[in-house]
């Protein structure tokens, strides 16, 4: 049947909205002029789309910087309360929820720590009921959760969202994530590596921020890296970008579960160091008893923690000469050894790296997130890369939607590939 008139003219507008939303969203605070501009639409036809998007408490006014005049001039951006995205991490023993606006302000998180034998499908029950839980407490509308960013160890098939984990005893070996999360929580889903929504934390609040070629690093029981490159986040051709941890730093060393010898993880990951320390610190040594003691000057943590910067070093040595990065970022449990680990870790990258490369900016993570920091990037890629979040703003504030018509969207809405 041919369009209408009135229905093609609904249909721009529509796309009208949708292409001011993904500007702002994008780019944040914008003059008027400039987004209409950018927009490639007329002043009118902007201040028109605008008007009914400020009726719809989609896009507020707010003071800009001032003009050649000194005159502070208006600027529009997305309303941060409009809606709220969602944040999953799950680690070795925990499990993380973030909930953030859309401005990345933090509206409410919780976490609860799990027996690190606990199956995949309980670990998402634990997600949920903390979910429910925050939505209870803070009086939160889940019909306008746009989407959930979810973390997990492990490489995550591109194509498929099924995690491809190398070490077959873990809970998320093989699971077909993607379609799990969506049809338990009815909602947009993007699957990550943990490690890599940790680098999208730091990239957009952190440490990170305003970088386009960034690299982060987890220090932690494994080892991974997280990278965004021009900007994005890079997850390789199948999306197994970033295993640092089973870099071959011995071919003679031990066998790791991964198949390979030798493994950088098996050197320099938190199992390793621990071992390393229990005939100084005693069988039942923790993370936080060495760290506490390489900062009260113990010469044994201190070396220990300082091989640990310089054979990770190496490694990050050959990944400057490869991707030239302009920060690396080092984050995960021991990271907060601080220059214990962080100066030797320099100095190798200095001895190793080629010349044009080596003086790449090495720092610590900045956000004081612990182990939440995947979740807070889990939300934050939501934000950034969701396929279709300004239509789905659209359709979330959409005068003739009913709540029943909005679940029955969320739930039929397209996958995120991760």
């Amino acid at each position: 049947m041919p369009r209408t008139k009135s229905g093609s003219l609904q249909s721009l507008r529509r796309a009208n909205q949708e292409r001011l939303l993904t500007l702002l969203l994008r780019k944040g605070p914008t003059h008027r002029a400039e987004l209409a501009r950018r927009a490639d639409l007329s002043r009118t036809t902007v201040s028109t789309i605008v008007t009914e998007l400020m009726s719809r408490g989609l896009v507020i006014e707010q003071d800009g910087d001032p003009d050649g005049d000194g005159r502070a001039k208006e600027t529009l951006a997305v309303n941060p309360g409009a809606a709220v995205a969602l944040g999953l991490d799950f680690t070795f023993d925990h499990v993380w929820v973030h909930l953030s606006d859309l401005a990345h302000n933090e509206i409410a998180g919780a976490g609860r720590a799990v027996d690190p034998d606990l199956g995949w499908s309980e670990r998402i029950d634990v997600a949920a009921d903390l979910l429910d839980g925050l939505i209870a407490e803070h009086g939160l509308d889940r019909d306008r959760i746009v989407g959930a960013g979810v973390g997990l160890p492990g490489p995550i098939e591109k194509a498929t969202g099924i995690v491809s984990t190398s070490l077959p005893d873990q809970p998320w070996s093989h699971v077909h994530a993607a379609d799990e999360f969506q049809r338990r929580l009815r909602l947009p889903v993007a699957i990550e590596n943990n490690t890599r929504l940790e680098a999208v934390a730091e990239a957009y609040s952190g440490a990170g921020r305003g970088v386009r070629d960034l690299m982060y690093v987890g220090l932690s029981s494994g080892i991974a890296a997280g990278l965004i490159l021009d900007g994005r986040v890079f997850r390789g051709a199948v999306g197994a970008a970033g295993e640092l941890g089973h870099t071959s730093v011995d071919v003679d060393g031990p066998a790791c579960p991964c198949g390979n010898r030798g493994c950088l993880v098996l050197h320099a990951g938190i199992p390793a160091v621990l071992g390393a320390l229990r005939p100084h610190l005693g069988a039942k040594v923790t993370v936080e008893d060495v760290l506490a003691a390489a900062a009260a000057g113990d010469r044994a943590c201190e070396g220990v923690l300082a091989d640990v910067g310089q054979m990770t070093g190496r490694v990050l040595a050959s990944l400057c000469n490869l991707l030239n990065p302009e920060r690396i970022v080092i984050g995960g449990e021991l990271a907060r050894a601080g220059e214990v680990l962080l100066d030797p870790l320099r100095t190798a990258i200095r001895r190793y790296a080629l010349t044009l490369v080596r003086e790449v900016d090495v720092v610590p993570a900045a956000l004081d997130l612990g182990a939440r920091a995947g979740a807070v990037g889990g939300a934050a890629l939501i934000l950034r890369e969701r396929p279709g979040l300004a239509a789905a703003l659209v359709d979330l504030t959409e005068p003739a939607a009913k709540p029943r018509q909005r679940g029955k969207a969320a739930a039929d809405a397209d996958k995120v590939a991760g």
